[in-house]
């Protein structure tokens, strides 16, 4: 049975891969940060267990922030596998704590290879860094694709490209198995609420029910390519698979932009989109980044992988969800309080 780490297991990725490996006969082992609260909810549905007592799923208090402790916890599981997942990952928010971004976003991957290293386990572990399409910010080609030099416009891209190119270090220097995997956008209904797919389709359908009246939001002419992260996890795992380690564009070589998005989400549901956004300068990036859009003709040739839920089919899944919590939301508001 192979063994693997997964960083960030509790954000949209990271339960989406556990679900993949469980059902693939892994061991399944996930860093957690102590909280007063236990941020599981994503995860919630696999049986998991806290004390490594025989479950298939166990969870590790943990921080990218300490090294000491990622040695030792490599050194006790030996994984054959290590997915880094974790990141403070929202762009604009990256702006607000530049420094924390880069200190868990770019010092957190190099910790984690550290590790593996410090742990003598350079030639049995696989090494996986979740790479970012934020990294080309002011695009130099269109589309992107694995040569495509980076430009990035925030500190979270500027820290995933110091992961990025630690990554290829590490491979070149120590014959380390490890790959990036450039995504681009992608969503699902795990999505976090304040990143911008989200926000759309949860004030979507709750101005739906009338539990909401209004959307704001920045830049509606932002453009990004947009797939399924229940998808793109699957690209994660397949490059691990492979004989020798590389980097990968995983996207659907399509654009669509932030209105694109609004007028989809709201169409669904009946309603004229431009009556409930409106527009809100808070929500801008200091430099934006306008353009993105992959291609990701490299991972289609070499690992036969081929994305399938496309934008329109990507916007249903989310209202459909979003549209069900909305109706368990207004039927708790309905209830007599006593």
């Amino acid at each position: 049975m192979k063994k693997a780490l997964i960083t960030g297991i509790t954000g949209q990725d990271g339960s989406y891969l556990a679900e993949l490996l469980l059902s693939k006969g892994y061991e399944v082992h996930g860093v957690i940060r102590r909280a007063s609260t236990f941020n599981t909810s994503r995860i919630d549905h696999l049986n998991f267990d806290r004390h490594a007592n025989g479950a298939k799923l166990t969870l590790h208090y943990g921080d990218l922030a300490d090294a000491v402790q990622m040695v030792k916890l490599l050194y006790q599981l030996q994984p054959d596998e290590v997915y880094n997942l974790a990141a403070q990952s929202h762009v604009r928010v990256s702006f607000d704590i530049p420094e924390y971004t880069g200190d868990i976003d770019g010092q957190g991957a190099l910790r984690i290879l550290e590790s593996i290293r410090e742990a003598g386990l350079v030639r049995k572990t696989r090494f996986y860094q979740a790479s970012s399409s934020e990294m080309f910010g002011k695009v130099q080609e269109i589309p992107q694709t694995e040569t495509t030099p980076f430009w990035p416009r925030s500190p979270y891209g500027c820290a995933k490209v110091y992961a990025y190119w630690l990554t290829v270090n590490f491979r070149e220097s120590y014959n380390l198995h490890a790959s990036n995997g450039i995504l681009f956008n992608h969503e699902s209904p795990r999505r976090g609420e304040t990143f911008v797919t989200r926000k759309i389709t949860r004030a979507a359908t709750r101005i739906k029910l009338g539990l909401q009246e209004s959307l704001h939001l920045g830049n509606l002419e932002a453009k990004r390519d947009w797939g399924y992260a229940k998808e793109y996890v699957e690209m994660m795992w397949l490059m691990l698979q492979q004989d020798n380690p590389d980097d990968y564009v995983v996207a659907t070589n399509e654009t669509h932009s932030v209105r694109d998005f609004c007028i989809e989400t709201f169409s669904l549901l009946g309603l004229d989109w431009e009556k409930y956004v409106k527009y809100d300068a808070h929500y801008e990036r200091p430099a934006e980044v306008e353009l993105l859009i992959g291609d990701p003709a490299k991972a289609r040739k070499q690992l036969g992988w081929e994305p399938k839920v496309r934008f329109k089919d990507l916007v249903k899944i989310m209202v459909d969800h979003d549209l069900e919590l909305a109706k368990q939301e207004a039927k708790l508001a309905s209830l007599p309080k006593t």
